[in-house]
């Protein structure tokens, strides 16, 4: 008899009648034997509607008060489906994170889980009930309610697994697995019937909305088995096909990987990009621009420092477009002047196009086939970042979706492979 963890996204609890699936479906697994613990999100645009209220009170919303009202989406989601459980014959039991104390550290809009208390759980299992946990959601060591950020639920769900020793960790979603890049931009996309913890989680922090990058992190470092797949197929399908349906992140021993150098082409549109031009080269410079930047809780993507001429260089970095006015400012009120730079520069319309694959490792020649295939289609690059298992560029937003395309056909990642 197995632990599983079962997470449905907002979509998958979107409405009353996708509830109502989604108990048959965790009846199912419940009556082939297994033991239940099922993470939910808010109802698809819930969040979003929550937030938009804050804001029509208060336009920069207090951080701890905002997180009040935010993880109120993920209550309403727990108490319906456990009812849904209730209304076809099974014992269940719903717990909002700070009831099940999911202990947090205090940075609210997007805290950190620290530690969970499991214990409570266990008992409710060995009882007999299916456990149902808001995703998304903590409480910190003063009491306060906090939340883990935009897709915090993932998290929630493989922390939850981690502190259980789950054997397995499902995550439902509206797609029926991970594809070499998103279908609506390459109809030829391929879902990947495997994928490495390290492919994903580049994937995730490039760009890829299947997972978010946290929930990869928990997931690598505990060792717990995750598997993404579809909430949107027929809840009665044999349990056996849907246990091997989707696509299963893994680690590189643990199975015979899929032989393709390349795995995908991840990208995101969220990028903005910030230059200081002539900023003395001198040691510290880097701290003196980005000390003041971490501590305006603002992540640095990409970083490039040109070369050094006359003991001047230009200092880029990338942000998230929706960090990008923020970081404009930090940097006009605490950085130009005490650095010495000529002048901050700033370009919110960029893209940023990544491929990733372990073959990598072992294959020479991948940077110069995307660099050539780029130049083809004559878009250029302004910034490039590279690690052991991926390449990438950033180019103007507009080119992002051709540069997209043009990559999956270079690297044939609408071939099957053997």
């Amino acid at each position: 008899m197995a632990l599983i963890v079962h997470k449905y996204g907002g979509t998958s609890v979107g409405s009353v009648e996708r509830i109502k699936n989604v108990a048959r479906r965790i009846a199912k697994w419940q009556r082939a034997g297994h033991r239940l613990v099922v993470v939910v999100s808010a109802m698809s645009g819930e969040t979003n509607r929550l937030i938009a209220l804050a804001k029509e009170i208060q336009p920069n919303p207090d951080p701890r008060e905002l997180d009040v009202v935010a993880s109120t989406g993920e209550q309403v989601t727990i108490g319906l489906l456990a009812m849904a459980l209730k209304e076809i014959g099974l014992k269940a039991k719903s717990y909002t994170g700070p009831q099940v104390h999911v202990l947090t550290d205090s940075a609210f809009t997007k805290a950190r889980i620290i530690d969970i208390d499991e214990k409570k759980i266990r008992a409710d299992l060995d009882s007999g009930h299916v456990v149902v946990v808001a995703g998304f959601q903590g409480v910190d060591e003063h009491g306060n309610i906090t939340t883990l950020g935009r897709g915090g639920s993932d998290t929630s769900a493989v922390a939850l697994a981690a502190a259980l020793r789950a054997d397995e960790c499902l995550i439902y979603t509206d797609v029926d697995g991970v594809y070499t890049t998103d279908p609506r931009i390459v109809p030829e996309a391929r879902r990947l019937h495997t994928i490495t913890f390290e492919e994903m989680l580049e994937m995730a922090s490039l760009g890829s909305k299947v997972l978010q990058i946290r929930s990869v992190e928990f997931a690598g470092k505990y060792k717990v088995p995750l598997r993404v797949l579809s909430s949107l197929t027929d809840p009665d399908m044999p349990l056996a096909e849907e246990a091997n349906s989707g696509t299963l992140i893994t680690f590189e021993e643990d199975t015979k990987m899929e032989k393709a150098v390349i795995s995908g082409v991840a990208f995101s549109r969220d990028e903005a990009k910030i230059t200081l031009t002539r900023v003395p080269d001198r040691p510290g410079i880097a701290y003196q621009i980005l000390g003041q930047i971490a501590e305006a809780n603002i992540d640095v993507d990409m970083i490039v420092q040109n070369i050094s001429v006359d003991g001047m260089t230009d200092f880029s970095f990338t942000v998230h477009r929706n960090e990008y006015a923020k970081a404009m400012d930090v940097l006009a009120a605490k950085v130009k002047t005490h650095v010495g730079a000529k002048e901050i520069v700033g370009d919110p319309k960029i893209a940023k196009v990544s491929v990733v694959g372990i073959g990598m490792r072992s294959h020479v020649g991948i940077a110069s086939l995307m660099f050539r295939t780029l130049a083809e289609e004559g878009i250029n690059i302004q910034m490039i970042s590279t690690s052991e298992i991926k390449i990438s560029v950033v180019v103007e937003d507009k080119y992002l979706e051709l540069a997209v395309r043009a990559l999956h056909k270079a690297f044939g990642l609408e071939q099957e492979t053997a």
